[in-house]
């Protein structure tokens, strides 16, 4: 699948062994549909509902605020849009880890979710860093301090 626009990286490997470009629009649209598709088989219950509902708005949201990334009007709303992406892409986890501790059939279902989204924070924390690295960002992010901890995970 080629790659596009400010949103390319090396994907996974292809069929002939080498690495093709993987266009984070559709990455990360593939993932909200995947999350989608997951939150119809979790069972319903009076815990679950509020939950699948989370995980259902930001595994979406990653996607939708790429897009609006994508097509920013500065370089610092490109910045700031990111960092939408960056946190929509930690809640997904979070309310991932959640599901699956109130109904914990869904754990082996919900394990290649929640490492999607944990790569897509990595990638995104890398965007938002790239863009204070080049002077392009000037606002105060204080979840910062918390993204060396994720690439351990």
């Amino acid at each position: 699948m080629p790659g596009k626009g400010r949103g390319t990286g090396n994907g996974p490997s292809d069929e002939s062994g080498g690495n093709r470009q993987y266009d984070l629009a559709e990455r990360t649209a593939v993932f909200g549909e995947a999350v989608i598709e997951f939150a119809k088989r979790v069972p319903r219950n009076v815990i679950t509902r509020p939950l699948i509902t989370q995980l259902v708005k930001a595994g979406t949201s990653v996607g939708a605020n790429y897009g609006e990334a994508d097509e920013a009007e500065s370089k610092r709303d490109f910045r700031h849009k990111n960092t939408i992406v960056r946190k929509e892409s930690r809640e997904s986890k979070f309310w991932l880890r959640m599901i699956v501790k109130a109904e914990p059939s869904m754990a082996e279902e919900a394990r290649p979710l929640w490492q999607e989204a944990k790569e897509l924070h990595l990638i995104f924390c890398r965007i938002v860093r790239s863009c204070d690295k080049a002077g392009e960002g000037n606002l105060v992010d204080l979840d910062d301090r918390n993204d060396e901890d994720e690439q351990d995970e």
